[in-house]
């Protein structure tokens, strides 16, 4: 929406987007990367922050699929490194977030998702906004016990054709293993088993950390109680961001 004229938008939604220009107007900018591991919750902070701050969220891997299938000049190279099954590389990653962040809707700033990974990556991204008089403002780090993890990871269950999840712990269906509206068996996906959980988890550990650490030395990381209920992990980032 925020990239739209005025005179484009329908009568009956001009006063809800009025209200958040003008809502947004006062919102300080701010440039944050979020932080942490599968199932730490990122994906239902970020909605929350995003619509509080009216800031953009630049999801790497979406901003890939969407250059390349826009065909920009960056996302045609990004095509040919996939293509061959080469990693794109960090330069062109940052690239496409540069192009991006001139979008009118990350104006007051965005929320950086799965990047960087590495510390290489965090110098060239720093790099970037640096030429731009900008800097990286907040990390958040959703930070949590493996073992936590898992509990939360490895009870999600599955009805396939309707999506409905339950969890064994926190949700249980009627009948174990069974859906409760059809009795049809629930499935448990691929990416959601303690094998495949451990190894995303050591190779979060092993990239990230560092990360973790560089930003530390900038005096810019929050460490978040990721364990917590949703809604005290949100008035805990609340707090970090009116600082």
């Amino acid at each position: 929406m925020a990239n739209t004229n005025l005179e484009d938008v329908p009568s009956e939604n001009l006063m809800t987007e009025l209200l958040r220009r003008f809502k947004c107007s006062s919102k300080p900018d701010k440039r944050l990367i979020l932080v942490g591991p599968p199932g730490s919750g990122k994906g239902t902070q970020s909605p929350i922050i995003k619509d509080e701050y009216c800031l953009c969220h630049l999801a790497t891997g979406d901003m890939l699929r969407a250059a390349v299938a826009a065909k920009t000049p960056l996302g045609t190279k990004a095509k040919e490194a996939m293509d061959k099954g080469e990693l794109v590389s960090d330069d062109l990653v940052v690239g496409i977030i540069d192009e991006a962040m001139k979008k009118p809707s990350c104006q007051k700033g965005f929320i950086l998702d799965g990047f960087p990974r590495t510390v290489v990556q965090a110098q060239k991204l720093d790099e970037m906004l640096e030429k731009q008089g900008a800097k990286i403002d907040k990390v958040l780090n959703f930070a949590i016990d493996d073992a936590i993890l898992e509990e939360r990871i490895t009870g999600r269950w599955i009805h396939p054709s309707s999506g409905r999840t339950y969890h064994t712990k926190f949700a249980p269906s009627k009948v174990p293993g069974v859906d409760d509206v059809t009795g049809e068996p629930l499935i448990q996906r691929k990416d959601d088993t303690a094998a495949v959980l451990k190894s995303r988890l050591d190779a979060f550990h092993r990239q990230t950390e560092p990360v973790i650490d560089y930003y530390s030395k900038k005096g810019i990381v929050a460490n978040l109680h990721a364990e917590k209920p949703p809604k005290e992990v949100t008035s805990q980032v609340e707090k970090v961001l009116s600082q």
